[in-house]
């Protein structure tokens, strides 16, 4: 879950609601230049964060604050296991940039067990037999992975509150025609993107997130007690072509 601190307590965003918004924004994007099979690379954004099940977790630091995922251990090998052959049950196209992800997430983990190796080369087996199976161009496959997660990435952006004040430009990553891409805040409070990614020229998104008015919980069950229980805040923004 990602955490953010607000005055009086936390803001908590479950991890399948920042994909959620990942899938929001990449439905925005302009349908000419849009990458191959949309729909279905939706479907593999709404879904690459489906490993986390916060109620099954620890996500508590030790001085009994809610725990943002950049503070989470490593994740098991069963979890991406189940992670990877979860993704073939909504197809091949799906597994396939899900597999990408978890490649891109942990090859430079290689060597550090037999086990991983052996799990990162088996994705690395199926990734190369889905693409021949559906008769694919690895410049669309690529193309297609780098807007999951460009799209993935302006999600975590929006989400971590990492928009800069002053108006100042923070860079997204490249999309998926290799182009660099920027976004800014402005003193209006509306958001741009530069250059303008998006098929409409204003548009509006959501995501959201429990707020906690405690600050300090004395277990995982108080918290998980206290985030079903919670006001619902749902945070906004509105996108304008500059």
């Amino acid at each position: 879950m990602i955490v953010n601190a607000t005055r009086n307590g936390w803001d908590i965003i479950y991890h399948r609601a920042h994909a959620l918004l990942a899938a929001q924004l990449a439905g925005q994007w302009r349908r000419k230049n849009a990458p191959a099979r949309l729909y279905e690379t939706l479907a593999a954004i709404s879904h690459h964060d489906d490993l986390e099940k916060e109620w099954q977790e620890n996500n508590l630091t030790e001085a009994g604050a809610p725990m943002d995922f950049t503070m989470h251990q490593e994740t098991s090998i069963n979890q991406l296991v189940n992670l990877a052959k979860n993704a073939q049950y909504r197809g091949r196209w799906v597994a396939l940039l899900i597999s990408k992800h978890i490649s891109y997430l942990h090859e430079p983990k290689r060597g550090q067990s037999s086990e991983l190796d052996n799990f990162l080369d088996e994705q690395l087996q199926n990734q190369q037999y889905w693409c021949q199976e559906l008769g694919l161009q690895q410049t669309d496959v690529d193309a297609a992975y780098a807007f999951m997660k460009w799209c993935d990435r302006l999600s975590l952006i929006l989400c971590q509150q990492e928009l800069p004040a002053d108006e100042r430009f923070l860079e997204i990553s490249q999309g998926p025609d290799g182009q660099r891409y920027d976004i800014m805040e402005r003193s209006d409070g509306l958001v741009t993107v530069k250059p303008w990614p998006f098929e409409d020229d204003q548009f509006t998104v959501n995501v959201e997130a429990c707020n906690l008015s405690q600050v300090k919980f004395a277990s995982n069950a108080e918290l998980t007690q206290a985030l079903q229980t919670a006001p619902i805040n749902v945070l906004e923004w509105t996108f304008v072509k500059s």
